[in-house]
């Protein structure tokens, strides 16, 4: 198997499509890396796992999620999520887009 190009990247805002929550990309994975037990009891809508999995902070929330890329789509609302641990993890948001802040010390 090859694999796919992500089509979103870190610090790109994303709704979700099937739990219609928005949130921001933090992580991508080419492919699914949890494990058997988790994808049998979590992704009960069973996407690929051959494809992006993203970690995802959720707006309005305190949690973060692995997302499969089929169940996500651009956010059009344009405006930054509401999670404590954003100003951690981004410097700034412009444009619909955080961010990384330097990981140099």
């Amino acid at each position: 198997m090859t694999k796919q190009q992500a089509k979103f990247s870190i610090g790109e805002v994303i709704h979700h499509r099937i739990f219609d929550y928005r949130g921001v990309i933090i992580d991508v994975d080419p492919e699914f890396q949890g494990t058997d037990e988790w994808y049998d009891e979590v992704a009960r809508s069973r996407p690929p796992k051959d494809k992006p999995w993203y970690h995802v902070l959720v707006h309005n929330a305190r949690h973060q999620t692995y997302v499969a890329e089929r169940n996500l789509e651009v956010d059009n609302e344009n405006e930054p999520i509401n999670h404590p641990f954003v100003s951690a993890v981004f410097s700034e948001f412009r444009d619909g887009i955080y961010t990384r802040k330097d990981k140099s010390n």
